[in-house]
């Protein structure tokens, strides 16, 4: 789930040897990518309280989800006896998001993936849950399947999947050990980016990260490990972090690159299936450097390349330059053989008006949704250093809507995604993509105060985009 992750200010400021090693030396700066027009072509939602009953055989521990997302993290039996604050607001005025935990059953929420399979059906991830290990131990990990009509503006769910292990593919202990089915939870792992690949699916997982393998069931098939040119990538999580020093004075250099919930959040199909193109969410950590990977004053973030034949990475990378420190990669999609889309965003605003006019409150937005954009890249451009070249992109919070096809928030001439987290981007067609937010539900609250954000899909007309050069 994306949480809003404050950046360690001695990271950010840390002096970055690695720059020199990694593109540092690049003489003058890549021109800046223009903005082009996105046209509102569809717009629907699945309600932020949708929830589906757990499978039988997963036991009634199941029947209710959330009873850990607490800042006590006790179990909390009592349905709706916890108020949800949002994610961006301000520490000494907190606001209220409206959302409540426990829930009945399974919460829906969290689209962080979506697929397109054609004719308005779509297959849509949730989330790891509510947002950890830790408080999401009751939630059980599901793939949907949702049909939208875009002339009504409306989307359904109409199937789901869990997901599950029962064959004991999973390499390490997981919550579900001693059940049958061994469906997988949000303590196992934290699905973030989906594709189909023949008759299976690859998940991307923030957790290890990982990339795992199911079939159309949800079964397990393997689990692939992120190991790059004979080296092991993890990240805290990582099931080989759990024997830690016994002394903090002890820990020595970093165990780990990848920072905590900045995992395989996108994953691109190559049109012949034959690659996958997993992207970390933020920058990687070298403790050499001791800062992330950066280049000047700006992060970037690392794609890879998964051979799909033999389940291995091929070593073959590039390199994607984010605009700002703190913003993220949440979604990539190629649209050829060598350009993609990827949503590039903040992880620190949400929310459109009404916007605080200077002091903070309860009663407007702090930060109102500021970076919010898909880019248009171009790999086979990718300078000397590896870097990628940004072409253009579409301003999320500038959406042109002269047909006022709004179905949330104002139906204006500008329309805008004011979530905190778009996270998913499908490919429907040659100048169409849609998008989905994840809700973070309870905490997300940024197209009306004081009630969770649903779950969104937005058809957007991006043919200005798709003919930018």
């Amino acid at each position: 789930m994306s949480v809003l992750k404050q950046m360690n200010a001695l990271t950010i400021a840390a002096a970055c040897a690695l720059c020199l090693a990694s593109g540092g030396s690049r003489a003058e700066p890549a021109p800046a990518a223009p903005a082009v027009e996105a046209v509102l072509a569809g717009h629907a939602a699945i309600p932020a309280t949708g929830a589906v009953k757990a499978p039988g055989d997963a036991g009634v521990f199941f029947a209710t989800a959330g009873k850990f997302a607490n800042a006590r993290r006790q179990r909390n039996e009592q349905l709706g006896s916890e108020a949800a604050n949002t994610f961006v607001g301000d520490a000494k005025y907190p606001r209220a998001s409206g959302g409540t935990l426990p829930m009945k059953g399974q919460s829906v929420q969290g689209f962080s993936g979506i697929v397109s399979a054609g004719n308005g059906q779509f297959l849509v991830l949730t989330d790891n849950g509510f947002g950890n290990k830790v408080n999401s131990q009751d939630a059980l990990l599901m793939v949907h399947t949702v049909s939208v009509n875009w002339s009504k503006g409306q989307a359904v769910r109409r199937s789901t999947t869990f997901l599950s292990d029962p064959n004991k593919r999973v390499p390490f202990h997981i919550q579900n050990e001693n059940t049958a089915r061994r469906y997988l939870t949000g303590i196992d792992f934290d699905p973030e980016s989906i594709q189909v690949v023949g008759n299976e699916w690859w998940i991307g997982d923030e957790f290890g990260p990982y990339i795992l393998r199911t079939d159309f069931q949800g079964r397990v098939l393997g689990v692939i490990e992120t190991v790059v040119n004979g080296k092991l990538l993890a990240s805290p999580d990582h099931y080989m972090q759990g024997r830690l020093p016994n002394l903090p004075d002890q820990l020595g250099t970093a165990l780990f690159e990848v920072r905590r919930s900045n995992g395989f959040e996108a994953m691109a199909k190559s049109p012949d299936g034959r690659k996958l193109y997993p992207m970390f969410e933020g920058p990687l950590f070298d403790a050499a450097a001791r800062g992330v990977e950066k280049l000047g004053d700006k992060t970037y973030v690392r794609i890879n390349e998964v051979d799909v034949a033999s389940r291995r990475y091929t070593g073959k990378q590039w390199k994607y330059l984010l605009e700002e420190v703190g913003n993220v990669a949440a979604d990539f999609q190629m649209l050829d053989a060598t350009t993609g889309l990827v949503i590039e965003r903040d992880d620190s605003t949400e929310g459109q008006a009404p916007a605080c006019p200077s002091e903070a409150r309860t009663d407007c937005f702090t930060r109102p949704a500021r970076f919010k954009r898909v880019y248009k890249i171009d790999l086979s451009a990718a300078d000397a250093d590896g870097f990628v070249r940004k072409v253009a992109y579409i301003d999320l919070t500038r959406i042109a809507n002269p047909n006022r096809l709004a179905r949330l928030g104002p139906n204006e001439a500008n329309f805008v995604l004011p979530h905190l987290g778009p996270e998913g981007l499908a490919i429907v067609d040659a100048t169409h993509i849609v998008l989905v937010n994840d809700n973070n539900f309870p905490y997300s609250s940024g197209r009306v105060i004081g009630k969770p954000d649903d779950n969104e899909l937005t058809l957007l007309d991006i043919r200005a985009l798709v003919e930018a050069k």
